[in-house]
């Protein structure tokens, strides 16, 4: 008896239809546009946690949420909101994560939850206990708005998006240290490989939290360090690539009211924390234009405006 099903479409017969374009060739067609390959190109979306009731666990115990000092939730929330709305007034289209079920308190802190290739995400997992899970926000939302997710780490990986800094189309840095470990650099190092890019780990001083925290990338021939923190082979490998590299003239408003704690909305254009004149001067006289926002309750968490911007795309051809 005639196998009927044989010639058909859904076996392979006529009316097959192959799937002809990558992964690639796919982001802004099937996939939504999304995707960076530096730290500068024009920023044209972010997704950001409002802090909710979540904080309130900060009242009692501020250390044990690893956060500096108990938040004032109304405070916070409208220093959010404002940063949100200088965003939307830049052409940045901004998206909530609307998480579901119970929060974390750190929840807010959206660069640290994933980081973006040119191709999709890496899907963070956190190395402390206490934002354990926090990653599966992410992941829900990603997925919502039809951003592909590269990799999902396994076994004892840990990793932060904080962590990894694009410093051309080809490469990035990677810091391990409190945050991201060995395992998890090996995970991505091998999802670089089959994306066409190579990435370039370096080890981070005791103490400190994110490689953002010592470094910021603001055009494609400047960087911005933090003095006698950055480690020696970032510095070398910037200039290698490029980038005159200046330091911090004074550290003392970037230790108290986070003024390194910026984010580049475009080349020599960037967010940074009000009321911090001399870093403002120093920026300036640098031909950076400076957007200032309020984010004096949100430092309290142990972040500002950078921590809490999950970047997901930048002006790029894809």
């Amino acid at each position: 008896m005639a196998d009927d099903n044989f010639n058909s479409a859904a076996y392979g017969g006529p009316g097959w239809s192959p799937r002809s374009g990558t992964h690639q060739a796919e982001i802004g067609t099937k996939w939504a546009q999304c995707g960076i390959r530096d730290e500068w190109s024009p920023l044209r979306s972010v997704l950001l946690h409002r802090p909710g009731r979540e904080v309130s666990s900060s009242l009692t115990d501020p250390n044990a949420v690893q956060m500096l000092a108990a938040l004032d939730l109304g405070r916070a929330q409208s220093e959010h909101d404002q940063m949100a709305q200088n965003y939307r007034d830049n052409g940045v289209a901004v998206y909530t994560l609307d998480p579901r079920g119970d929060v974390a308190p750190n929840q807010m802190f959206c660069a640290d939850l994933f980081a973006m290739t040119p191709q999709g995400a890496i899907l963070a997992r956190p190395a402390s206990e206490v934002r354990a899970g926090e990653e599966i926000q992410v992941a829900r939302r990603l997925a919502d708005l039809s951003v592909p997710i590269l990799r999902t780490l396994t076994g004892g990986a840990t990793f932060e998006g904080a962590d990894l800094l694009w410093i051309n189309s080809e490469s990035a840095l990677l810091g391990l240290g409190l945050r991201t470990n060995r395992e998890a650099a090996d995970q991505i190092s091998r999802l670089f490989d089959e994306i066409g890019a190579s990435l370039l780990t370096v080890d981070m001083p005791f103490g400190t939290m994110h490689l953002m925290g010592m470094l910021r990338i603001v055009d494609k021939d400047l960087a911005i360090a933090w003095p006698r923190r950055t480690p020696h082979i970032v510095v070398s490998i910037l200039r290698d690539a490029g980038f005159d590299v200046v330091f911090l003239n004074d550290t003392g408003e970037a230790e108290v009211n986070r003024s390194f704690n910026f984010v580049t909305l475009g080349p020599r254009r960037i967010l940074m924390v009000d009321g911090n004149p001399g870093s403002r001067d120093f920026f300036e006289s640098h031909a950076i234009e400076c957007l200032t926002t309020p984010a004096y309750e949100l430092g309290k968490a142990a972040g500002a405006i950078g921590c809490l911007t999950g970047i997901l795309r930048r002006e790029v051809e894809m």
